[in-house]
């Protein structure tokens, strides 16, 4: 990707314009993969850049922030995960007031038409924009015909007979299959953060932990996982995490904590990503340090059985 876009007024209009589509893609899944390649086929085809429109924050985020749905990536997630693909520029729309008082027909004249000049536009059919959620697949069609654009569905993608969405990837994620998480995302499930110094409490236990801020006010997942951590030398380093907030100790925000094996190195300040392969169990609250202590050793036997397993 070569250059993020922030705003309607810093849309950069070509002369030849450029291929786009509009959407949350939050987790990039299998079936937002299919529609960035599609996407890329068509502006090599056509010679135009591939342009990827996305709010922040999400549109359920701003309408509902207390229902909305756990983010299966932040922000800064979603664009390493979409530099992966053939992007040549992020549009990121703020998502207040003003975008949402915006008519139908507004947004298709300052956006598409005047703004980034798009001539083949790729979106969902049940994709719905503008004041009110006016403007719809059919609208944009009449719109293509009148400035010149063309508008394309995105193509189903199905695993399994389902359909790939995000939804689902939060479901499963929450059942705990991260198998099944895996498939829809074509990768195993991860979150990335820096490092940062905690209140030392693992350390004192003997299992020293590598503490994330998440900056989410949701998780997609709780519990204790094996897991496989990147961004540091000698990686994948292998571990076991724990995301959620800490029952037995009172913490109130979800930290991701985890303890690296066979690693004493110091990471602090390192932008690090923990790769999720297997639940161990739930989080739960235990009555004393030395319960949480006995059953840390136990979370780590098991997760070292894991990977022995995977080697075997």
């Amino acid at each position: 990707m070569q250059k993020i876009i922030r705003g309607l007024y810093n849309l950069p209009k070509s002369p030849s314009g450029c291929v786009a589509t509009i959407g949350n893609f939050d987790g990039v899944h299998l079936g937002h993969q299919a529609v960035l390649t599609q996407l890329a086929m068509k502006g090599d085809v056509l010679g135009l850049p591939a342009v990827v429109i996305t709010f922040e924050p999400q549109p359920n985020e701003y309408f509902l922030p207390q229902n909305a749905p756990a983010r299966l990536s932040r922000f800064r997630e979603k664009v390493e995960t979409l530099r992966c693909y053939s992007i040549q520029q992020l549009c990121v729309l703020r998502f207040n007031k003003k975008l949402a008082q915006m008519s139908a027909q507004d947004f298709i004249k300052t956006l598409i038409v005047d703004g980034l000049n798009i001539k083949y536009l790729v979106v969902g059919d049940d994709f719905k924009f503008g004041k009110d959620r006016q403007g719809d697949f059919a609208l944009l069609q009449k719109a293509g015909k009148e400035y010149g654009f063309q508008v394309v569905n995105m193509h189903t993608f199905s695993i399994d007979t389902m359909r790939v969405s995000s939804t689902r990837v939060r479901k499963a994620l929450k059942a705990g299959n991260l198998i099944l998480a895996e498939k829809l995302l074509g990768r195993p499930y991860r979150m990335s953060g820096r490092v940062a110094h905690g209140d030392k409490r693992g350390r004192t236990m003997g299992f020293p932990t590598a503490n994330i801020h998440l900056h989410r006010c949701k998780v997609p997942l709780s519990g204790v996982y094996a897991v496989q951590l990147f961004g540091v030398e000698g990686e994948p380093v292998l571990g076991v995490a724990n995301v959620g907030v800490r029952p037995t100790v009172g913490a109130d925000k979800a930290l991701l904590e985890v303890h690296l094996f066979d690693f004493n190195r110091d990471i602090y300040g390192e932008h690090v990503q923990v790769h999720f392969l297997q639940k161990v169990r739930d989080e739960q609250r235990f009555n004393s340090l030395d319960e949480l202590i006995a059953q840390i050793k136990l979370d780590c036997e098991l997760a070292r059985e894991y990977f022995k397993q995977q080697i075997d």
